[in-house]
């Protein structure tokens, strides 16, 4: 949200400085799991069963995918471009956070389909319909 001035907000700036030592940790070579760990370590009791689950899924279902940060979100990509994220639901205050996926995901379903999808708890069939989502979005 801007401020009163019409300017950015705090929260906005502080995600346009991480998003710039990103691409520039990334730059370096030094981007990936560690960062994705250490974001996830830093989650709140809501978020952080949610996040450790789809990383744990990815590691194991898809080890084809690499991950990283963006704008402070673990995300998982492939041939260099990022195909999903979990978005944190303490980020913005909401009440779920949500994996959301990016125009590469290939979830096409006629002229019209979601893209992101919000998840209250990580579950067995949570993680199952997780699993076919990323499935489709990759292959």
């Amino acid at each position: 949200m801007a401020d009163k001035t019409g300017g950015l907000s705090a929260d906005e700036k502080a995600a346009i400085r991480q998003a710039a030592a990103e691409r520039k940790r990334e730059q370096e070579g030094k981007a990936g799991e560690e960062e994705v760990l250490a974001a996830i370590a830093a989650m709140n009791p809501q978020d952080k069963p949610i996040a450790e689950g789809l990383h744990a899924l990815v590691k194991r279902d898809f080890p084809e995918l690499t991950c990283k940060t963006w704008y402070g979100y673990p995300a998982y990509g492939k041939d260099g471009k990022t195909v999903f994220f979990y978005q944190l639901a303490a980020k913005f205050k909401t009440r779920y956070g949500h994996i959301g996926f990016q125009d590469v995901a290939k979830l096409d379903d006629g002229d019209i389909w979601p893209t992101a999808f919000a998840i209250l708890n990580w579950t067995k069939a949570v993680e199952t319909q997780v699993a076919d989502l990323i499935k489709r979005a990759v292959t």
